[in-house]
Order: structure tokens, then C-alpha cells, then sequence
């Protein structure tokens, strides 16, 4: 059975491709299932859905399930923000996400870009890079608490403009403590955790998220991984899941074929 991603954004939030495009690629390509999971709601940001369109994303997926069940099996699920109020509608699954960290009251992104995460660590951080990774990992250690998530997403977000401009270090002591000490808390929950190849097709990375020291760690508590591309259009659903399948092979971890391995 050809690999699909259960992380995928349409454009009831930031994504490219309608629904039904999504889905239709994803049949063209052979795969077996797909799962969506619109960006939740958050006031004032407008890459994540709206509240209105929380509720006909769902209804539009309920229909289109329905409409291409004897084609592919559609799976509801949403990436639920650390900063997002408890979602109401009963979706498959949920993926567990931070993308922002706060400061004197004061939300800043952790992927807008570079730029904007130097202005967060200097305006938000007292220029101090490693208190920024240390805010950012603390809410990621209390994710599946708060959204009690099936997939914990991208777990490294904060690195992903270090390819392009070396704002930190991941071998600074403090990276790691921070780090290690969101992943220990995370390893004891249910969830398992994403290798997530959204930002090398956007043209941020080179890897994917987690780094591959990342990927050990997790490997070595027994957890599977869900492979996902984060696509945001019908073009890259299946990006380097294959891959990243290879890669996980040649380790010897183990990986999900279908998320009934998962919820």
C-alpha cells in the first residue's frame, strides 16, 4: 500500500488545494486513506480556520468521505494549537501542535520566518535565543495534556529557519535540556510523534522534523511514527514519505501504515 500523511491544510485555513482536490490527488497517487487536519481556530490569525469554517470544514469532509468511500478511505482530524480552545466536533484524530510562544503578554510566531523569529527573541526574549527555545519547549512538554493528541506534530518547529540563519545552536546545553525535558514528558503519554517533511518541500529544510538525534530518542522508547508531509497543496500529499520510510527501514523503527495503528 502506497504511504499517505494524516497532516494536511486545504484552504478552509492556510492551504492551496480544496478538499476535494487534496482527495482526488491522493486517489491519482494510489493511496489507500488520507487524513486532513485544518489548522484550529485562533482569534486574530488567519492561517488557521475561522470558527464558522471549522464547522463546514467538517461537514465538507463528511461529505466527501461519503462521496469517495469505495475510492479511499477520509479521515476528519484537526492540528489542534496548544493556544486553541478544546475543539467540539468530533473529529478522528487530533495533532497537537505549538506555533507560537508568548512573552509579556505578547504572541510571537516560531514559523513566520527568520526574520520574525530574531525579532521575537530580541523584542519578546531579551536577545536571549535559548529562553525563546526553552518557552517554545515547555508549552510542547504540556501538548498532550492540553489537546490530549493522538500525534504530537512537528516537535522541533522552533529550528526551522536554522538552515538559513544560525539563530541557535541544537548542541547548546540549554537547547538540549529544554528539549530532552519536553520530550521525556511526552514520551510517557499515549501520542506518538510525526516525522513531518512539510519544510523541505516549502523550501525551508533539508531534514525533516525531528532531527534525526530526535528520531532515536523516540525510537528508543518503543514508539511508532506516523510519516506526514504537512502538505498545503495537492501536489506534495505523498512528499518524501517514501523516503522517510526507507530511512526509518534501514534503522529498524517502526512506522504506521494506516492511522487505525493509531486511534
Amino acid at each position: 500500500m502506497k504511504l499517505s500523511s494524516y497532516h494536511l491544510h486545504t484552504t478552509f485555513c492556510d492551504g492551496k488545494s480544496t478538499a476535494e482536490e487534496m482527495i482526488l490527488a491522493a486517489i491519482g497517487e494510489g493511496c489507500a486513506e488520507i487524513g486532513f487536519s485544518g489548522h484550529s481556530y485562533l482569534p486574530d490569525e488567519n492561517w488557521a480556520m475561522s470558527e464558522d469554517g471549522t464547522s463546514e470544514y467538517f461537514d465538507t469532509l463528511t461529505y466527501l468521505r461519503e462521496k469517495y468511500k469505495d475510492k479511499i478511505k477520509v479521515y476528519i482530524g484537526i492540528e489542534q494549537d496548544f493556544y486553541s480552545a478544546v475543539p467540539t466536533l468530533p473529529f478522528d484524530y487530533i495533532i497537537g501542535s505549538v506555533h507560537s510562544v508568548c512573552s509579556g503578554g505578547k504572541s510571537y510566531s516560531v514559523d513566520e520566518s527568520a526574520e520574525a523569529t530574531l525579532r521575537a527573541i530580541n523584542e519578546g526574549f531579551g536577545g536571549d535565543a535559548y529562553a525563546y527555545c526553552e518557552a517554545y519547549y515547555e508549552s510542547v512538554s504540556r501538548i498532550y495534556e492540553k489537546t490530549k493528541c493522538d500525534i504530537i506534530g512537528h516537535f522541533d518547529l522552533v529550528t526551522k529557519f536554522i538552515e538559513e540563519s544560525p539563530i541557535f545552536s541544537e548542541s547548546h546545553p540549554r537547547y538540549i535540556a529544554a528539549r530532552d525535558r519536553a520530550l521525556e514528558a511526552l514520551l510517557k503519554t499515549p501520542a506518538v510523534f510525526e516525522v513531518n517533511t512539510g519544510a523541505i518541500s516549502r523550501g525551508y529544510r533539508t531534514t525533516p522534523y525531528p532531527s534525526n538525534e530526535i528520531i532515536d530518542k523516540i525510537a528508543a522508547s518503543g514508539k511508532p511514527f506516523v510519516i506526514n508531509s504537512d502538505a498545503h497543496s495537492a501536489k506534495d500529499i505523498t512528499f518524501m514519505l517514501e523516503d522517510v520510510a526507507k530511512y526509518l527501514d534501514k534503522k529498524g523503527y517502526q512506522y504506521i501504515k494506516s492511522l487505525t495503528e493509531v486511534i
